[in-house]
């Protein structure tokens, strides 16, 4: 489904300061290509363990809506089947969450895998080519689908004005637990306050969100 051009118009872009845009991208690409390189050997050791328990891509690739309503071609690590993507409809019934978003809670789509890499966030390591190519960034409001863009109103096109992120306010304060209202409240709060300072306290509290799995699906 193709966003509607008034809506990409509605758009307004955040302007920030140059400083911030500088050290933030800086830090985009260091700390992406860093983890990237360090978890090379981790990275290939799920890709076999995702080919040798279930047919299919290795890695996921799925349209995403970036900043200014541009698309863009977001990475995962395949942690559904590969047909899962046509049973969406079929299971639209069984959606757990509220707003245009789409969560079932033991989705019979997952792998065998595919839930461990999900409760551990590693299914989104492809994500940072996509913070290195400069589609996303490390810290910023996740990037939606273009079916759920279509059903945004003029304050969610809001989270749409800053470049998409692996992690943000949201990721911190409870993930899928949260409603959908309340995560673009906090995407708003994120992009009313941003800083430099406010991304690396996320980024840092992040890991133990992360590693305890809390909210995760």
């Amino acid at each position: 489904m193709a966003i509607s051009h008034d809506s990409i118009q509605s758009i307004q872009i955040v302007k920030s300061d140059k400083s911030y845009i500088f050290l933030k991208r800086l830090t985009d690409i260091i700390i992406s290509a860093l983890v990237i390189t360090l978890f090379l050997p981790f990275s290939i050791i799920i890709a076999l363990l995702i080919k040798l328990t279930s047919k299919g891509p290795v890695i996921f690739k799925q349209t995403r809506v970036g900043i200014g309503g541009k698309p863009f071609t977001c990475y995962k690590f395949r942690s559904m089947f590969a047909d899962a993507e046509s049973k969406r409809d079929l299971l639209r019934h069984l959606n757990e969450a509220d707003g245009p978003v789409f969560k079932i809670r033991n989705d019979p789509r997952i792998t065998p895998i595919g839930a461990f890499m999900r409760k551990t966030s590693i299914d989104e390591i492809p994500q940072l080519w996509n913070v290195l190519k400069g589609d996303m960034s490390l810290v910023g409001p996740r990037p939606p689908l273009p079916c759920e863009v279509e059903e945004y109103g003029d304050r969610e096109l809001k989270r749409l004005s800053v470049h998409p992120g692996l992690t943000c306010l949201w990721q911190i304060n409870g993930r899928s637990n949260i409603p959908f209202e309340q995560w673009v409240e906090l995407d708003i709060q994120y992009i009313e306050t941003r800083s430099f300072r406010n991304d690396l306290m996320i980024l840092v509290k992040t890991i133990p969100a992360v590693l305890t799995g809390r909210g995760a699906q």
